[in-house]
């Protein structure tokens, strides 16, 4: 008899506010078919990058995998929903890509007796319900190698590196034209703006350099009161002349491509960072940059610790700025081109949907055969 094809359902909160949903795309399109039937639920169909994830061709739910807590006389009912949606697609395995401490998607797979794990996508482990998440998870999956210090009893995880595709994040279908100007210094950061991003940092650093060949480009969403407060402090530091608020931009490929320098000056506060794919995408355009020194970024960067400054510390941001800046051009090619091959290396797709497809396997006891 043939195999009978895996049924995983990806729940993502939705695809308009994070990364995450580019990775879960990623994955739904490199899992093979003839293995694994696949569908997604998310609680909205909002953004730009929901179409593009239309066009995969599997099931879409636009349902809520998770429910509040209170009032807590309904809860169990709400989960037995929950619980009920699992058993009527007689789905095998979820996969959460929720950010959320939220234990009540497990608690419902564990009603419906379906295998339940979850992708840790950022630092923070403070709350007793991240503590009932992952004792409810039949796994976990990490992105960087801090992460499983959260979980020092728990046997059923293991540690997979977001990928990326490094043939779409090429810098090959982007030179840069002759006539460009090579007396501008262009800087660049891709994040969803919210105060854990530090902007205000770069800002800073960039009033300290004093240097007017100095460009910044930062694309996401700015219209938010976080957005608002850093537009109006460039007006204050008097730099809003250097910097350009492009707001949220689907491809940014050729943004990257232009830029001399990527920055993600992200604080040690909040949530931080997982594994900060646009930083990754910035590496495999060949692009060079600079990262505070947190977890997440310095694991990306674990073998490039000169391009790593103290978080909140304009000063450092500046001197590094001002070094890659210095470079001869020959030189920051070369690290751009060094930070390309170790993506190529470290954080391929391949390897990431390998990875997946194995633990698919493992947590089924290999597959499931009619």
């Amino acid at each position: 008899m043939r195999p009978k094809k895996i049924r995983i359902l990806f729940t993502i909160s939705n695809f308009n506010t994070a990364g995450s949903g580019k990775v879960v795309y990623d994955l739904v399109s490199g899992l093979d078919k003839t293995q694994f039937d696949i569908a997604i639920a998310c609680g909205s169909d909002a953004g730009a990058f929901f179409k593009k994830v239309a066009t995969l061709g599997v099931p879409i739910h636009i349902f809520e995998t998770k429910t509040p807590y209170k009032p807590y006389y309904t809860l169990l009912y709400r989960i037995w929903l929950i619980s009920k949606f699992y058993k009527k697609h007689n789905y095998d395995i979820v996969h959460s890509w929720q950010w959320s401490s939220d234990w009540t998607e497990a608690l419902a797979a564990r009603f419906a007796g379906v295998k339940w794990l979850y992708t840790k996508k950022a630092m923070g482990f403070a709350s007793k319900h991240w503590q009932i998440k992952s004792k409810l998870a039949d796994f976990i999956v990490t992105i960087n190698d801090e992460m499983s210090a959260y979980f020092p009893n728990k046997k059923q995880q293991a540690l997979i590196p977001l990928g990326i595709d490094t043939l779409y994040y090429s810098p090959d279908p982007f030179l840069k034209p002759a006539d460009a100007d090579s007396t501008k210094f262009h800087i660049i950061t891709v994040a969803n703006l919210v105060p854990v991003k530090g902007i205000e940092v770069l800002l800073q650093a960039i009033q300290l350099l004093d240097d007017s060949s100095i460009t910044l480009t930062i694309l996401g969403d700015c219209d938010n009161a976080y957005g608002q407060r850093m537009i109006a402090l460039c007006a204050q530091l008097d730099v809003h002349h250097q910097v350009k608020f492009l707001g949220k931009q689907l491809d940014v490929r050729p943004y990257i491509a232009a830029a001399d320098l990527y920055v993600i000056p992200t604080l040690d506060e909040g949530r931080k960072e997982g594994m900060p794919m646009a930083l990754v995408e910035a590496m495999s355009m060949g692009t060079p940059v600079i990262g505070s020194d947190i977890t997440g970024i310095n694991f990306v960067l674990k073998d490039f610790r000169t391009l790593l400054f103290e978080a909140g510390q304009p000063d450092q941001l500046a001197l590094r700025i001002n070094t890659i800046k210095n470079m001869p051009i020959e030189s920051r090619l070369k690290l751009g081109q060094d930070l390309r091959t170790y993506c190529q290396e470290h954080f391929t797709m391949d390897a990431f949907i390998s990875a997946h497809d194995t633990l698919y396997k493992t947590l089924l006891q290999d597959g499931i055969v009619s």
